[in-house]
């Protein structure tokens, strides 16, 4: 490690970005048991002592000496005094856990014996010992055991890397935990199959990724075999997903309950070296925060996408993500995320349908991301009153607007067709389960035509008349033309066209980016300042092909538009 950090530019730049924050925590007070939020977790100060340890213990292991060791047993000796690990929010509990096996493992021989059985009993008392419980089913808090999204990789990945610490100490209690973690798992990782895509986004992609590539490099390190971890349907390909969900300017298609970053990538390089897959160590060497493990697993062999011959598009079976791009080095590139999924997914929005668009380092069509999680029933019976959640709040379609949810709740779309060619590169989802109730049929066509302009298609067929509300969020400034058909979009000196090729009668109108009249208006919920609503809104609509032509004006001689056909999204 300090052979890499005297000999690598980034490592030795990352290793003082590491060193500076160290030194601001050797002043900082020590954790203190504090919830936050409406259901009173604690998170926030799990996370911190996590941090801390991360932090302290490896520059401990690095440089020697006490002082790093001395203030670290502070945090510890604080969170170890704490009444539990708040298992009521298990997470809180799995990262509190994590943490303290880590410094127990890390300094095993720093601390003295009196230290180490402080640590040892917290692990087994306030992690482990709950930790068993929701296996076995005896308390309401262990639902994640059985669900198949991150908490059950969280959950398991902390408690799990708790027992392999703390397995000499205790070997029965770790033994029925690792047993518990082995069994659980499974439901998780069936979720990444079969290309590796995440139904949560991917900044969940990042969370759960992290803790099964954490516990699997554990169970390897202190057992020699992985049981199984690294194989996986989907697990070996992960890696692929947020290199094709991150866009030019390294932001994300941040669909679902995201912003527009991945705050957990180590485990690009794991798998980098694990698959032998340098294009995974590029992805992780572009992070603006840096975690100790990004030294600990650094590859020194990385290849830009563009040179390991990536394609510019990618499909994600299961989760139902396609993106496209027009290059990989350019960062005034058009990037494109569409998605069709499953509305009943964790965190999931009603965003079936929806895109968005990146060109020349902006983005144009932007997903606001999730709301506050602390909103009155944000996760059970309001959840689909929140603009931000609610298909409305989202550049897709919304059939007969009402007061009710904009989508089924319970539907799932597939992407049936994709396409990926260098002068036309398209994906069609089957949006009629999202709209059973409103039409017969609802497909969306997303294509991009010589990789410089994109076209959504819209083919709606119903059997009684239909209201139909079309809409595309963003933060640049509109102007429409004089008959409303072409938006200007203009922002930071770049420029957009949107045009609408069909039906003659939509027209654009510019709506704020708020609920509708007959929409819900829960209090608190984000009021999206700054973002606008281009709209097409069509009446009485039984037969409809709605197609909307977006392409960037580069000013450049030439025609800015291409010639469009309009062609059914059967003959695509």
């Amino acid at each position: 490690m300090k052979k890499l950090i005297r000999e690598d530019d980034l490592a030795r730049r990352w290793y003082d970005k590491l060193r500076q924050e160290a030194q601001k925590i050797l002043g900082d007070l020590p954790c203190r048991y504090r919830t936050t939020g409406r259901e009173g977790v604690i998170l926030e100060e799990s996370r911190t002592v996590l941090r801390r340890v991360y932090l302290l213990a490896f520059l401990q292991r690095l440089e020697g000496g006490n002082r790093y060791a001395q203030r670290l047993w502070q945090e510890l000796d604080s969170a170890a005094r704490f009444p539990d690990w708040h298992p009521d929010h298990f997470l809180d509990t799995a990262e509190m856990t994590h943490a303290f096996a880590i410094a127990y493992d890390w300094l095993y021989d720093t601390w003295s014996p009196e230290q180490r059985a402080v640590l040892a009993q917290a692990i087994r008392d306030k992690g482990l010992k709950p930790g068993l419980a929701a296996y076995q089913g005896a308390e309401k808090f262990g639902w994640w055991v059985k669900s198949p999204y991150n908490w059950n990789q969280v959950c398991n990945g902390g408690l799990g890397l708790g027992a392999l610490a703390v397995f000499e100490a205790c070997p029965d209690l770790a033994a029925k935990v690792l047993q518990g973690a082995l069994q659980s798992l499974p439901r998780a990782l069936a979720k990444f199959a079969p290309d590796g895509g995440c139904y949560e986004g991917p900044l969940y992609w990042g969370y759960a990724t992290f803790y099964h590539t954490l516990f699997l490099a554990g169970l390897e390190t202190a057992l020699g075999r992985g049981f199984g971890l690294a194989e996986a349907p989907g697990y070996e390909a992960t890696g692929y997903f947020p290199l094709y969900v991150t866009g030019p300017r390294d932001r994300t298609f941040n669909y679902a309950d995201a912003d527009d970053l991945i705050y957990w990538t180590s485990q690009m390089f794991w798998l980098a070296r694990r698959f032998q897959q340098p294009v995974f160590a590029w992805y992780a060497r572009r992070i603006t925060k840096v975690h100790p493990l990004d030294l600990l697993w650094f590859e020194t062999q990385a290849l830009s996408p563009r040179e390991a011959g990536l394609p510019l598009d990618r499909y994600f079976r299961g989760v139902e993500v396609a993106t496209f791009r027009s290059s990989w080095d350019d960062p005034q590139a058009i990037f494109v995320g569409f998605k069709a999924g499953d509305n009943r997914a964790g965190h999931s929005h009603l965003d079936l349908g929806s895109f968005i668009l990146e060109a020349q380092g902006v983005r144009w069509a932007l997903d606001l991301g999730g709301d506050d999680y602390n909103l009155a029933g944000y996760f059970d019976r309001n959840r689909w009153d929140y603009y931000r959640l609610r298909a409305e709040g989202h550049n897709t379609l919304v059939l007969n607007p009402g007061s009710g949810p904009d989508q089924d709740p319970e539907a799932a779309a597939a992407i049936f067709r994709f396409r990926s060619g260098p002068d036309l590169s398209l994906a069609i989802a089957d949006l009629t389960p999202a709209y059973a109730r409103q039409a017969q049929r609802v497909w969306r066509g997303l294509s991009l035509v010589s990789r410089r302009q994109v076209l959504i298609q819209d083919e709606i067929q119903a059997e009684k008349p239909v209201e139909v509300l079309w809409a595309l969020h963003t933060a640049a400034e509109v102007r429409l033309s004089p008959d409303n058909r072409t938006a200007y979009l203009s922002l930071g000196g770049a420029r957009l066209a949107a045009r609408i090729l069909s039906p003659p009668e939509a027209v654009f109108k510019l709506l704020p980016a708020r609920p509708g009249p007959l929409s819900p208006h829960p209090m608190g919920q984000a009021e999206n300042r700054g973002v606008s609503k281009l709209a097409i809104h069509l009446q009485e609509v039984q037969d409809l092909r709605l197609a909307v032509e977006l392409t960037p004006l580069t000013g450049e001689p030439g025609p800015e538009f291409l010639e469009t056909k309009i062609t059914p999204l059967a003959q695509w």
